[in-house]
């Protein structure tokens, strides 16, 4: 028993590992996006949440032998409330955040933190002025996605794609289908030049505010696993990467939706492209989607 378990803890130690290697990432890979928050940040191409924390060496009551680890300590507990912080801030939706939920619910908000005080750490640095830095970094999707996805989510799962709200809308006629239509493999959306930002739960509408894309025509387990959307700020990135496999439609957002900027408005027309290439395809069901950001 005590081998399997060194054996887990080995592997997941590796993986964290070769993500530490990874950071910085997005100064070499400029396609990757990534939101500053506070004392850290959230990475929404790797899918990661990272802050910082700095400890100072105490005065000259202790020694330098004992200074580093208090130093070392400090950093650490920083690090962690502010992994904490970043965390509460992240968007679930376009109007809602990890916070909202924390807030509303003693249980979501202690998974939360024991998710955090779960995070690893994949540096820790000691400066010449005798001050700790420390990163640490979780999954931004798995465990996190799971507690905050909106329940709401399992019961709209018999929402069709483009079906119109109760609110009566404009309706449009569809076009004749091709003769021999071509499947597509995922859908990227082009939404740079909207100012619009990314979320675990975002929503691609039509211009009637019709509901093409969301959490109600996706496979939960995807979305908990690799998010509703992959993000990017390159559009040739998003168009050859492997979650869109190698033909998706690719559209243009025409404006964003929502408090925070997460939804995307797209034209009619290209609401019917995506539309008639669900009855060939599930790639919204499997969250194949990505978009692309300044």
């Amino acid at each position: 028993m005590k081998l399997k378990f060194l054996s887990a803890a080995l592997i997941a130690g590796l993986l964290f590992l070769f993500a530490g290697m990874g950071f910085g990432q997005e100064r070499i890979n400029a396609a990757e996006w990534t939101e500053k928050i506070g004392q850290g940040k959230v990475n929404w191409s790797a899918g990661y949440i990272e802050a910082v924390g700095i400890g100072a060496t105490p005065g000259r009551t202790i020694s330098k032998t004992g200074a580093r680890p208090v130093a070392l300590r400090t950093a650490k507990v920083e690090a962690y409330r502010n992994l904490l912080e970043i965390t509460k801030g992240v968007r679930v939706d376009s109007t809602t955040t990890v916070k909202d939920f924390t807030s509303e619910s003693d249980v979501v908000n202690t998974q939360v933190e024991g998710l955090v005080k779960g995070g690893v750490i994949v540096d820790q640095r000691y400066e010449p002025d005798g001050t700790v830095e420390v990163r640490v970094r979780m999954p931004l999707y798995g465990n996190l996605t799971q507690v905050v996805i909106p329940a709401s989510m399992e019961k709209r799962k018999n929402f069709k794609p483009g079906e119109p709200p109760p609110v009566p809308q404009p309706v449009v006629a569809a076009p004749a289908a091709p003769t021999s239509p071509q499947v597509s493999t995922g859908l990227v959306v082009d939404a740079r030049g909207l100012q619009a930002r990314p979320a675990m739960l975002p929503r691609i509408l039509d211009e009637d505010g019709k509901e093409v894309y969301g959490s109600a025509n996706v496979d939960r387990e995807c979305a908990v696993l690799q998010g509703m959307s992959g993000y990017t700020r390159d559009l040739a990135a998003a168009r050859s990467n492997q979650r869109v496999a190698d033909n998706p439609i690719t559209v243009k957002g025409l404006r964003t939706s929502g408090a925070g900027g997460a939804d995307i408005v797209i034209s009619n027309a290209d609401a019917r492209q995506i539309l008639a290439a669900v009855d060939n395809a599930s790639f919204m069901k499997k969250c194949r989607v990505m978009i692309v950001l300044d």
